[in-house]
């Protein structure tokens, strides 16, 4: 007689298995076409990523290259090569703190902010035809569970 419950421990490490490697590939793509979808522009979706953040309305001020690393849920040391890149290229500047001026903060630049607003439309094209068959629910659906599932890995 079969032991069921064997079996659906052996199912159930499949799936998840089969789930983790499935999201791996989704980031390499991701990572791939993403950043085809902006190379004319000179970006890469990391390059994205730090854009994007700093052009939030209530980060207008900057961020501390701390509260970045949060944010992007990124180590320090690869924030900080990237930002020296962003910043050789023009597209962000660090600014003195004005309540702590021995404190720094990254925000975009002119030049940064004018990239921004030129990479609107590759982005909105690329998340159209990524999400392309996704119900506006299915997206939804699927920025609760990822939301659920970082904060479960971010507790290990």
């Amino acid at each position: 007689m079969p032991d069921l419950r064997t079996e659906k421990n052996h199912a159930i490490h499949e799936i998840n298995n089969r789930l983790f490697f499935r999201l791996f590939q989704v980031a390499n793509t991701l990572h791939t076409k993403g950043s085809q979808a902006v190379e004319q522009l000179g970006m890469t979706t990391q390059r994205w990523s730090v854009l994007g953040a700093l052009s939030r309305p209530n980060v207008t001020g900057g961020m501390s290259i701390g509260d970045l690393s949060r944010f992007l849920l990124m180590s320090r040391q690869n924030l900080t090569g990237l930002l020296s890149r962003l910043e050789r290229d023009g597209l962000i500047e660090r600014v003195t703190c004005e309540d702590d001026r021995r404190s720094r903060k990254v925000k975009l630049s002119a030049q940064g902010e004018v990239l921004w607003q030129q990479l609107q439309d590759p982005i909105h094209s690329f998340y159209d035809e990524a999400l392309k068959g996704l119900s506006f629910d299915d997206r939804v659906a699927f920025i609760h569970y990822f939301t659920k599932l970082q904060n479960n890995m971010s507790k290990l």
